[in-house]
């Protein structure tokens, strides 16, 4: 009995940490929504970039696949959440093609059928070439590729707010809904005893520790004067 309510105890705890990060993670998904409320109101995607929409994209593409019981059983809470996340790129892109002149519309038409194209490999790859547990490792490492990738858009703005001393592309709201997205989601990695969850989600926690931690340094100095948004994306 009491080996029951331990383990009722940790799986509790398990689901808790899963369904938390799908929470923040809404909320970081939702964060470009101001930047696109912008491209549709001036009918122009000025210099802004569609390229971390078209990663992240792939990303939760990935890890959706990953998160189905026919690759990783058990850990469908990173099947929903990527579901979400995959939803609300797939909008976002729509609205940048739909927005954006000719030349970078086609390009961001061209790499948004080269994510489907690639994804539809990589599904059949894992059905056709590999069997459990060897088709969860062939997606896993892949899930950390695309992750990794996404990794850069943090790092692009802590690196902003050292040049220009100035938390004015860095919201402390976003950095902190950041950091406990991949803590949340670390621990249900560790949990779930399941490196591919926990180990880019624990970089991610880094990350967003180090975010926090500029935030509370540059944000003593004084504000200047706004500029160009900085479209970023989150994942």
């Amino acid at each position: 009995m009491a080996s029951n309510g331990l383990f009722s105890t940790y799986s509790l705890c398990s689901d808790a940490a899963g369904v938390a990060g799908n929470i923040f993670a809404i909320v970081l998904f939702m964060s470009p929504i101001p930047t696109f409320r912008r491209i549709i109101r001036n009918r122009s995607t000025e210099q802004f970039s569609g390229l971390p929409y078209i990663i992240s994209l792939l990303s939760c593409l990935i890890h959706l696949w990953y998160g189905l019981p026919v690759v990783t059983p058990g850990v469908i809470l990173v099947a929903t959440v990527s579901s979400i996340g995959a939803l609300f790129h797939s909008v976002y892109i729509v609205i940048f093609i739909t927005c954006a002149e000719k030349a970078p519309k086609v390009k961001m038409l061209g790499l948004l059928l080269g994510v489907f194209a690639l994804f539809s490999v990589v599904v059949l790859v894992s059905i056709k070439l590999f069997e459990s547990p060897s088709r969860q490792l062939f997606v896993g490492y892949l899930g950390i590729a695309t992750l990794i990738s996404t990794f850069g858009s943090p790092l692009l703005i802590s690196n902003l707010v050292i040049k220009t001393k100035s938390v004015e592309y860095m919201p402390f709201y976003l950095s902190l809904s950041t950091f406990l997205t991949c803590l949340f989601f670390f621990a249900y990695g560790m949990f779930k005893h399941d490196p591919f969850i926990a180990v880019p989600n624990g970089v991610g926690t880094f990350l967003g520790i180090v975010q926090l931690a500029l935030y509370a340094y540059y944000s003593r100095f004084p504000a200047q004067e706004s500029t160009e948004p900085l479209l970023v994306s989150y994942a």
